[in-house]
């Protein structure tokens, strides 16, 4: 049956995805692009940036590279998707990656400010939508044909659908750095409830753990 994924969410020794500060100037706020330094040195994260590829390999390639096998559609929340808060002022906004996003299928943006769809070039659509996650979650994978879902952040939209028992795994990648403030997904012990960590594997930048939801 098809899954829903997370993949290579990066988080710090003390719990956040993300640092302090969100905004224009530090989308992942302020020290959050560290957490993501491991996947841009995989040839995985080079060719995303348009940098030729080492054929290094090892554990993190293989980590970075499965967040993109047999993914046939995305949800992420507002967070993720720009800085802006409340009512959208205009539709002016298109997300953080230009043009021609990473995503090339239907991508379903949690907000309670809906929107027009948004279609982007490379086949990536985005949907704005304001609905419970399982009602987004059967959206997703009708549109996904068979193929897995994969959930991005931020932390809120990652907590949510795991308290609804709804992600099938949750890779999380663990940087040895402190944030000391930002946003996290362990805000309280109901959040991992039926999850059990299935799969633990250290590189030497990061340790890479996977927790499965138990009677999947």
């Amino acid at each position: 049956m098809p899954k829903l994924r997370v993949h290579n969410l990066s988080i710090s020794l003390d719990g956040y995805i993300a640092g302090p500060n969100q905004g224009p100037d530090h989308p992942l706020g302020v020290g959050g692009m560290d957490l993501h330094t491991w996947v841009f040195d995989t040839d995985f994260g080079r060719a995303m940036s348009g940098e030729a590829p080492t054929g290094a390999g090892g554990l993190d390639e293989k980590y970075a590279a499965a967040g993109e096998v047999n993914i046939g559609a995305t949800i992420m929340g507002r967070n993720m998707f720009g800085p802006i808060r409340g009512e959208w002022p205009d539709h002016s906004w298109t997300g953080w990656w230009g043009p021609n996003p990473p995503y090339h299928h239907d991508t379903f943006v949690l907000t309670h400010h809906p929107r027009p769809s948004l279609e982007m070039e490379g086949g990536t659509v985005f949907h704005f939508v304001d609905d419970t996650p399982e009602a987004v979650l059967k959206r997703a994978f009708e549109s996904a044909g068979g193929q897995d879902v994969r959930l991005g952040g931020g932390a809120s939209a990652v907590r949510q659908f795991l308290r609804a028992g709804l992600v099938d795994e949750l890779h999380l990648a663990q940087v040895p750095i402190l944030l000391g403030g930002g946003e996290k997904i362990y805000d309280d012990p109901a959040t991992f409830a039926g999850y059990e960590c299935t799969r633990l594997e250290s590189s030497d930048k990061v340790t890479h753990m996977t927790f499965t939801r138990q009677g999947r």
